[in-house]
């Protein structure tokens, strides 16, 4: 099992020289990857009609592609992943140049975690509709692998045209892994038969296993299976038990979890310095 660390963007502030830090020494303990999540605007939970959301205008988020690219340049085998990035809200052609760039400049060291979100504010914003998003993402993940494929691409979709053209350069990875997050039936089964591999945000491999079954079985109606699919569990540094941490690996392990990604975040660690100390503390534990 691969295991990577989730950047704690919202409680880890702006200061290059510790992002630096971070990116290196999580490269330096062995972590296969790291991982970030995806905000392009935070909501004013003052704003009329209210807010309800776990995140507001006063959280911190760093654009991803912009955020991989820099570590990239300071590290030379971690993989970078976005965990997960809300695709319909963004331009897909776009979406597929920032991509490829990362691959490139990381020499074929990124995976795109994808999901819907859940911001209707964001999506205004930006000026997509919320509503059609689900199955927008299913075009844009054929336009993705397209784009990413093929020097020149001819495409007419509901939402997408591309009249002749490509993108240059390509990516490393031809095409570069989509993984999907989200636990609706709909997005089981569009990972099933569109996705490379699935995020289940659940606390533990039993709370998971339902999904997990489900997964299973609409992966066989399109002709594939859970051995040859990609599972990122999520583990909490909690309160730095070390014999927690074995046992929820374990578990994971079994039910058939390809990575994991350790979060830090939400637990008081109020300084770069303390998650770095926390990331550390978790590689020299779990180590055989």
């Amino acid at each position: 099992m691969k295991i990577g660390v989730v950047f704690p963007q919202i409680e880890f502030g702006s200061d290059p020289a510790a992002i630096r830090e971070y990116a290196q020494t999580a490269e330096a303990l062995g972590y296969h990857h790291i991982l970030a999540y995806d905000h392009v605007l935070g909501a004013n939970p003052d704003r009329p009609g209210g807010w309800q959301g776990p995140y507001t205008y006063e959280n911190p988020f760093h654009e991803p592609f912009v955020l991989f690219s820099y570590m990239a340049a300071l590290t030379s085998r971690v993989e970078f992943v976005t965990g997960i990035l809300i695709l319909p809200q963004r331009e897909t052609a776009l979406v597929a140049k920032q991509a490829a760039e990362v691959d490139v400049l990381s020499n074929g060291r990124f995976r795109l975690g994808i999901g819907n979100g859940w911001n209707k504010v964001e999506y205004t914003a930006l000026n997509q509709n919320f509503h059609t998003r689900g199955r927008r993402m299913e075009e844009q993940v054929k336009l993705l692998r397209l784009l990413w494929t093929q020097d020149l691409v001819t495409f007419k979709g509901e939402w997408h045209t591309i009249p002749d053209a490509g993108l240059n350069p390509l990516p490393v990875q031809r095409p570069i892994p989509i993984w999907f997050g989200g636990h609706a039936d709909a997005v089981l089964q569009r990972a099933a038969r569109l996705g490379d591999g699935w995020f289940p945000n659940y606390r533990s491999a039993a709370a998971a296993k339902p999904s997990l079954d489900k997964l299973a079985e609409y992966l066989a109606a399109n002709g594939r299976s859970l051995a040859d699919f990609g599972i990122e569990a999520r583990l909490s540094y909690g309160d730095g038990r070390a014999d927690e941490w074995q046992q929820t690996l374990s578990e994971w392990q079994e039910a058939g979890a390809t990575h994991l990604t350790l979060n830090t975040m939400y637990l008081g660690f109020d300084t770069p310095g303390k998650h770095i100390e926390a990331i550390t503390r978790f590689a020299e534990a779990i180590r055989p």
